[in-house]
C-alpha cells in the first residue's frame, strides 16, 4: 500500500509517497511531473525496501525553492533524507531526476549507497550548446480556448505509446499542476555543469537506456564511459514515460541493488 506525507525541511515541506519496509531506495521524477511517475514502481520496489518516491522542490504538492536549478533541487533530496531520518539510501533518477540524483550524490558521496540514472542526459559544455538550440520542451502559450492543454498533449504524444492515453493523461495533469512554469526544470537541466561533479561520485552507478527514448537513449555510452565502473542496463522498447515499462524499470533496479 502506497503511504503519503509532507515532510518539514528548511526548504517547506515536500510531499513524498513511500511504499514497503527496509533499505531505502529515493526516487526522482523528470520534469515537469510528480511521485505519480512511480506509481506503478514503487509496490514493485517496495517488496523488499523502503521505496520513496518525493516531489521534487517546485514540482508537485512541494514547496517552492530558492531557485529553480539543479543545485536546489538536489537540496531539497538531501533536506528530505534528513526529515526522513535517512542517514543513507539508493538513489534512483529519470531524465532530469538522473540529474538532480548526480548533484546529490557528488554534494553528499557519503550518503548515497548507489545511483541509478535512467535515461539521464550528459549535460555536458556539448550538451549545454545542444540544449540552447533545441525548441523548449513542453512550452504552450495559455490560451483563452484552452488550446494549450491541446499543445501540452500534443508536444508529448509522440513519446508516448499510442494505445496508452492514460500515461499521457498523467504527465497533463502533472503539467497544469506547475502551469505557466513547465519548462523550469528543463532550463535548470540545460544549465548545469555536469562535467564539473561527475568525478565526485563514489558509489556504485547503473546508467539505464530505454530504447525507444529518442532524447537520452542516443547518451547512453557517453554518460556511462563518464563514471568509471559503471554498469549499463537496456530495457527494450522502453519510452520517455518510465510507467510503460514499470515492472521491467523496477527489475532492473532491484537486481542491481541486490547485487
Amino acid at each position: 500500500m502506497i503511504e503519503f506525507g509532507y515532510a518539514g525541511t528548511p526548504f517547506g515541506q515536500i510531499h513524498y509517497a513511500s511504499c514497503g519496509w527496509g533499505e531505502p531506495v529515493l526516487l526522482l521524477h523528470q520534469s515537469p511531473r510528480s511521485w505519480d511517475e512511480y506509481r506503478e514502481v514503487l509496490p514493485l520496489l517496495g517488496r523488499t525496501r523502503r521505496a520513496v518516491a518525493m516531489d521534487t522542490l517546485g514540482f508537485g504538492a512541494s514547496a517552492s525553492p530558492p531557485e529553480h536549478s539543479v543545485e536546489a533541487y538536489a537540496g531539497g533530496v538531501l533536506a528530505l533524507m534528513d526529515a526522513l531520518g535517512l542517514e543513507r539510501a539508493a538513489i534512483a533518477g529519470h531524465h532530469t531526476g538522473g540529474v538532480i540524483a548526480i548533484e546529490a550524490a557528488s554534494r553528499a558521496p557519503e550518503r548515497v549507497t548507489a545511483l541509478v540514472l535512467s535515461s539521464t542526459p550528459l549535460v555536458d559544455a556539448e550538451g549545454r550548446r545542444v540544449r540552447r538550440e533545441r525548441p523548449p520542451v513542453d512550452h504552450a502559450e495559455e490560451s483563452a480556448d484552452g488550446s494549450h492543454l491541446t499543445a501540452l498533449w500534443a508536444g508529448r504524444a509522440g513519446f508516448y505509446p499510442p494505445e496508452r492515453p492514460d500515461l499521457l493523461a498523467r504527465f497533463v495533469r502533472d503539467a497544469l499542476a506547475v502551469w505557466p512554469d513547465v519548462e523550469l526544470g528543463h532550463r535548470a537541466v540545460a544549465a548545469y555543469r555536469m562535467e564539473d561533479r561527475l568525478g565526485l561520485i563514489r558509489c556504485p552507478v547503473l546508467v539505464v537506456g530505454a530504447s525507444a527514448d529518442p532524447y537520452a537513449f542516443p547518451e547512453l555510452k557517453a554518460l556511462a564511459g563518464r563514471l568509471p565502473g559503471a554498469r549499463t542496463a537496456v530495457i527494450e522498447g522502453g519510452m520517455v514515460p518510465l510507467e510503460f515499462q514499470a515492472e521491467a524499470f523496477a527489475r532492473v533496479i532491484q537486481n542491481f541493488l541486490d547485487e
